[in-house]
């Protein structure tokens, strides 16, 4: 029940921090509230055991997201910082929000074990990474080896990022011909 109780307490706060974005006029406060949000996501993802999703939203949604948007706030002009909400963007968030709702709806149960990834892929790893990796920890043996292209994606876009945030803070520009 407690589970619960912590669950709803962060979804609740999810939902307010995204409807004080949409009441917002200032792009400063969104950007701010953006990483609210994300270190909000963060914290959810560590209570469903996602710790590997959790640190990935919290460095790049909550930290070097915010970082970039705030940098490039500074290199917008001053009216442009004040916006107005439109409804046609608003109804189309809204229209995308319900249907990724009704989504959610027709997926398993949280821990099930009937969901397909556990009849699917997962006796599979557990029994055979042994002997077809070499590497006795099972988690190790999916990351660097199952998942390895995708993982190697997922530090190349941090690596990006960082490189991005790392030339924004240091003033680079490109040269004008």
């Amino acid at each position: 029940m407690s589970e619960f109780i912590v669950n709803a307490c962060l979804m609740g706060l999810l939902a307010f921090i995204g409807i004080m974005v949409i009441q917002q006029h200032r792009l400063f406060a969104v950007i701010i509230l953006s990483g609210a949000y994300s270190l909000s996501a963060a914290a959810w993802f560590v209570i469903a055991d996602a710790v590997d999703v959790a640190f990935t939203e919290a460095a790049v949604g909550a930290g070097v997201s915010t970082v970039l948007a705030l940098a490039t706030l500074s290199h917008v002009p001053r009216e442009e910082k004040i916006r107005s909400v439109q409804p046609m963007a608003l109804t189309i968030s809204l229209g995308a929000g319900l249907l990724l709702l009704l989504a959610v709806l027709d997926m398993p149960h949280y821990g099930s074990d009937a969901a397909p990834v556990h009849n699917h892929v997962a006796p599979h790893y557990i029994e055979q990474s042994g002997s077809e990796i070499g590497v006795p920890n099972i988690v190790t043996s999916v990351l660097a080896s199952y998942r390895g292209f995708d993982t190697l994606g997922e530090t190349a876009v941090i690596f990006t990022a960082a490189i991005a945030v790392f030339l924004i803070l240091t003033g680079w520009t490109r040269k004008k011909n």
